[in-house]
């Protein structure tokens, strides 16, 4: 017992795992801000549903966030930039992006709709291009350390989940006791974290060496073309896109379905909320920090395994639910068994993403295999409802579950391929 808690104390409690904690703060707290609590601002504002629906569209730059990446990867920061590639990267973008929800804050309904969308999507684009800079350092981290990026994954996961959590139920709070105005004007403080985090923070060991050109051929060929044919060199490259592009299928596909279902079988929405930000959160955060001791302790490819069987075992799980209906400690048990599951899963694949990426690339090829998750995980879940009106929802739930299946054997292939 005592070797455990040292193991713990040592993976998790140091200096660098503070830094990716408050870095992953600063990554998550952005997103929410374009999504559920602007979503509640316009509903306080008399929005239609159509149009707070429609302008859910500006968090689009985040499935496209590949496209610029290697201009992350390639240029540098004027006068920035001696303070190294990331950290100079990390605080020009968080100085936008204060700028950017802080022009949201000053939005008023007599001033349109133009105004506000503009800010928005300009909060999107310097949120996602964070995540490029931040998934490129928290993978550079550990590029002489590679057995560590599943526990670097699950504490930047953390810090993730602990930013939504600022922006999701923290900014709910505060606008019970204050204006929408004054909620976002304190939203854009909270770049001031990992400004100073990333302004403090040591530099990853690997630093570009390429001479900096103006001529854009060079430009494309070394930091599109390079980066896109230097992932190709895996052997496994079209195997590997299939697994990212599969392998949370069983979580994600029954994402827009499990607020109908918990309405559907007579939860509250007090009750709901309760349960899944209370319990929900907190079995996110304890799935993700033993699954990146897990996959320290037993390898990725044994992690990715595990994972994914958890994953679709819990989810099957909610066949059980349905049966149980109305019972909160079912649904404490079944939301509780999902997240854990859940966060394993992201910790495995995270980690596992960050394993495939050349430091000498890492922010286009990471934002390439992120962007090809996000873009799979929401093209497939939109088929959920048409499956779950062809059956009820039992049926449905084992059908989720099953999705776990392909995942393993296609982990199964890949493993064999690296061995033959």
């Amino acid at each position: 017992m005592k070797e455990k808690i040292r193991e713990i104390y040592c993976t998790y409690f140091n200096r660098k795992m503070l830094v990716l904690t408050l870095l992953g703060f600063a990554s998550g707290f952005p997103l929410l801000l374009v999504l559920s609590t602007l979503s509640l601002w316009l509903k306080d504002v008399s929005w239609s549903y159509k149009a707070i629906g429609a302008i859910s569209l500006v968090k689009i730059p985040y499935a496209f966030k590949w496209a610029w990446a290697p201009i992350v990867d390639g240029k540098k920061i004027p006068i920035l930039w001696r303070i190294g590639r990331r950290k100079s990267w990390g605080i020009f973008v968080q100085v936008c992006l204060f700028c950017a929800i802080f022009a949201m804050s000053r939005w008023e309904p007599r001033m349109g709709k133009l105004y506000l969308v503009v800010a928005a999507v300009s909060v999107s684009f310097f949120s996602a291009t964070l995540d490029i800079v931040l998934d490129a350092f928290r993978v550079e981290m550990f590029a002489s350390s590679p057995e560590s990026q599943g526990s670097g994954a699950a504490i930047f996961v953390l810090g993730y989940r602990i930013g939504m959590l600022f922006s999701g139920a923290g900014a709910l709070f505060m606008a019970s006791v204050m204006s929408w105005n004054d909620v976002y004007f304190v939203m854009s403080l909270g770049t001031i974290i990992g400004i100073l985090t990333m302004f403090f923070a040591k530099e990853p060991a690997f630093e570009i060496k390429k001479k900096q050109t103006q001529k854009i051929s060079q430009f494309l060929k070394e930091h599109v073309i390079f980066p896109f044919k230097d992932f190709m060199g895996h052997k496994n490259w079209k195997w590997i896109l299939c697994l990212i592009f599969i392998y949370r299928l069983s979580d994600a596909y029954i994402g827009p379905m499990a607020y109908p279902f918990y309405d559907d079988i007579g939860f509250s929405s007090v009750e709901i909320a309760y349960i899944i930000k209370i319990f929900g959160l907190f079995a996110t955060i304890f799935g993700g920090l033993y699954g990146g001791l897990f996959l320290k302790k037993y390898g990725i490819y044994k992690g990715l395994y595990v994972c994914v069987f958890t994953q679709g075992l819990s989810t099957a799980f909610y066949a059980v639910q349905a049966y149980a209906g109305h019972n909160v400690g079912m649904l404490v048990l079944t939301i509780s068994m999902e997240n854990f599951s859940s966060g394993m899963a992201t910790a495995a694949l995270v980690a596992y993403m960050s394993s495939l990426c050349n430091v000498a690339y890492t922010a286009t090829q990471y934002a390439l295999l992120s962007s090809f998750l996000s873009l799979a995980r929401d093209f497939f879940a939109a088929t959920s409802g048409v499956v779950l009106e062809l059956t009820n929802w039992p049926v449905f739930f084992i059908i989720a579950g099953l999705m776990c299946l392909p995942s393993a054997w296609v982990i199964k292939k890949i493993q064999q391929n690296e061995n033959s």
